[in-house]
């Protein structure tokens, strides 16, 4: 996990851009107890960072843990493999159906 100023080095943006991304379903930002954002290094890859934004919009949710939540159960859709899992490995599409079908 890392911090917005961490994520704007390696995204080489702004801490204030980070956060405007989060707000807005670009980036997953997961809310924490204290002041700021935690954000998955894993979504900063390029199969990943591509699908953020359309998964965001599929679910119809830019909160934080709602993202992770899908990204990270295993899904029947995808044969037991994460949507993440199954990004990774290029099948975008299907990983967008699904999302469509749970955010309707």
């Amino acid at each position: 996990m890392l911090t917005t100023d961490e994520a704007a080095v390696l995204a080489s943006t702004t801490r204030v851009t980070i956060n405007a991304w989060i707000a807005k379903g670009r980036a997953i930002g997961l809310t924490q107890t204290r002041r700021g954002y935690r954000l998955p290094r894993w979504q900063f890859e390029p199969a990943l960072w591509a699908a953020v934004p359309e998964l965001a919009n599929a679910l119809g949710t830019t909160e934080g843990w709602s993202l992770l939540s899908f990204l990270e159960s295993p899904h029947g859709g995808l044969k037991g493999l994460t949507p993440r899992q199954a990004l990774e490995q290029g099948d975008t599409e299907r990983v967008l159906k699904l999302a469509r079908a749970e955010g309707t």
